[in-house]
């Protein structure tokens, strides 16, 4: 396993306030380590919308409610 090291970063109180919860600062963890090491893009872009789906789980939502929010989006950009 990996070795994780916390690091400080300055951003909004509102997105600390969101960071306090551990599966979502797990997430943006794995983000951040996906942004410095980058690999292909494809692959990087794969693995942002997984870990966005995987913290939209953590976080509740079915897989059903994700694709309907994705669907409510689409249709609302369309405008």
């Amino acid at each position: 396993m990996n070795e994780l090291v916390k690091v400080e970063i300055p951003v909004e109180p509102e997105t600390a306030r969101a960071l306090a919860d551990p599966h979502r600062a797990e997430a943006v963890g794995r983000l951040v380590d996906r942004m410095v090491r980058p690999r292909a893009a494809a692959d990087l872009l794969r693995d942002v919308l997984e870990a966005t789906r995987q913290s939209a789980r953590d976080a509740g939502m079915t897989d059903e409610d994700i694709e309907a929010e994705l669907a409510a989006h689409r249709a609302e950009r369309r405008r």
